[in-house]
């Protein structure tokens, strides 16, 4: 979700083990005891930093939305004049960082996106919508015969691909960061480099 090195804040924290907590038994199996006891600090505490469960669960799936899309316009301003190639290789590697390192959050937004209220679902919809185009702009420079559609539908494919990744085990059975990372990379590269022969 973040790359900073600081210590993460008392938010954070709670963010991180709510995502867990909802992820592992669901919204509605975990109380707020529980989330605050993983944090050390009694349930009725986390109110000092949440209005409730629903709060945490719209900043979990709103702030990841707009974090992946926060991080794509950087990583195609940082490549601004490179091949359009190394723009792409830049955002799959983003893109499976957040996969690697947040899978819970990938769960997260399976199961539970339709218990946010409307304004909040639809905000998940739009940054994730606009996130897609940027990578369906920079695909279609990649492979200028690809019409948008079939772009678009192989931006969605890829994401179904690295998405995956909370169904490949528990994190100590892959077989390492790095071998999974380049593996996902090179299937994402495929994948897209089969949309592009067409």
């Amino acid at each position: 979700m973040a790359t900073r090195t600081d210590a993460p804040t008392r938010r954070e924290q709670i963010l991180k083990e709510a995502a867990r907590l909802f992820a592992e038994r669901g919204f509605h199996g975990v109380g707020v005891d529980e989330i605050g006891a993983a944090v050390g600090i009694s349930g009725p505490g986390l109110y000092r930093h949440f209005a409730g469960k629903d709060a945490m669960l719209a900043e979990l799936l709103v702030g990841i939305s707009g974090q992946l899309l926060t991080g794509a316009k950087r990583r195609q301003r940082e490549a601004d004049g490179t091949a359009p190639e190394a723009v792409l290789d830049s955002l799959i590697e983003g893109h499976i960082d957040f996969a690697l390192d947040d899978r819970p959050l990938i769960t997260l937004h399976d199961r539970e996106l339709d218990r946010l209220r409307d304004s909040d679902r639809k905000l998940v919809r739009q940054l994730q919508r606009q996130y897609v185009e940027l990578w369906v702009g920079v695909l279609r420079e990649v492979y200028p015969g690809l019409a948008e559609p079939a772009a678009r539908s192989a931006v969605h494919s890829v994401f179904g691909l690295l998405n995956s990744t909370p169904h490949l085990g528990r994190p100590g059975s892959l077989p390492g960061r790095g071998v999974t990372a380049e593996l996902l990379h090179r299937m994402a590269r495929g994948a897209f480099a089969a949309a592009g022969a067409e």
